[in-house]
């Protein structure tokens, strides 16, 4: 929640979503969401909202409306935009800086002087997305099941392999298969916490880690060579799991390229859109 001038004065977490689910049951996985953090919301009496969301394509519209209805406004009082779009706004002004985003997937993005939005990467998991949590839980679950068609009951002697198996419960291959393939992309992701967690004892957990960075850079490097140099920001939850990905970053990128890594807040540049939507009205927007 921002007041009329951008200034932040709440925040806090509700229940996953993205836009994907509005077409989804009728869009009531959405509405639920949206209901549950209108719920809390609702004590600043809204004035505008701004909807920062992955999954964005034909369902604009519908995601206009379910904030509406949640937040009980005129839907000319939503506006819709992507997430990096968000992270962009957060970290830079426009036209100042390239962002390398890791969450389950990865992404780069640069926000122009004029406000449009430059991407690299973001195709998705299925097809690539390197350098995300569930490339990195991918990664790893190959190089484990490889190595046992290798040496089958090889994995105790592999701390990745321990890690990963004590994450998931059991060492089968069904119960990787189960999961993999039975889980949602986010849960997937996660595992890349095991990746990480046995890179301290094992070479090919860092191997991995490595690769991970090296994906992140050569996003990093498609909008440099594109756009010109510009200061790159590292962010997102994977892209903290382990230094090696950081490192590996810095080590592609030209050594001209100013580097940081930063967390961002694309919750309140959203609010600061809704604020500046409704700009001259002193009441808190979301």
């Amino acid at each position: 929640m921002a007041d009329a001038e951008g200034a932040i004065v709440a925040e806090g977490e509700g229940p996953g979503m993205t836009a994907m689910d509005a077409t989804k049951d009728g869009g009531s996985t959405l509405q639920a969401a949206l209901n549950a953090v209108a719920t809390v919301a609702m004590t600043f009496a809204p004035r505008a909202a701004h909807a920062a969301m992955t999954g964005l394509g034909d369902n604009t519209d519908i995601v206009r409306r379910c904030v509406a209805k949640a937040f009980a406004l005129p839907e000319a009082r939503v506006s819709v935009g992507t997430d990096i779009e968000a992270v962009c706004r957060d970290l830079f002004a426009p036209g100042q800086g390239y962002v390398i985003y890791a969450g389950t997937g990865s992404i780069a993005a640069y926000l122009d002087e004029h406000e449009v939005l430059h991407r690299a990467g973001g195709r998705g998991v299925g097809l690539d997305d390197g350098g995300g949590g569930y490339w990195i839980a991918r990664e790893a679950l190959r190089a484990i099941w490889r190595r046992e068609d290798e040496a089958p009951g090889a994995w105790p002697g592999s701390p990745l392999a321990q890690a990963v198996f004590a994450q998931l419960g059991d060492s089968s291959w069904a119960r990787s298969r189960d999961f993999f393939y039975g889980s949602a992309r986010g849960e997937v992701g996660q595992l890349a916490l095991a990746v990480a967690q046995a890179a301290q004892a094992d070479e090919a957990a860092r191997a991995i880690l490595r690769a991970a960075g090296a994906e992140l850079a050569r996003l990093g490097g498609a909008l440099v060579s594109r756009y010109g140099p510009r200061p790159v920001a590292l962010t997102g939850r994977a892209s903290s799991l382990h230094p090696l990905i950081a490192q590996s970053v810095r080590e592609r990128l030209p050594s001209t390229i100013e580097m940081t890594q930063r967390d961002a807040f694309p919750h309140r540049a959203a609010a600061r859109l809704a604020a500046q939507a409704s700009s001259g009205d002193n009441s808190p927007t979301q």
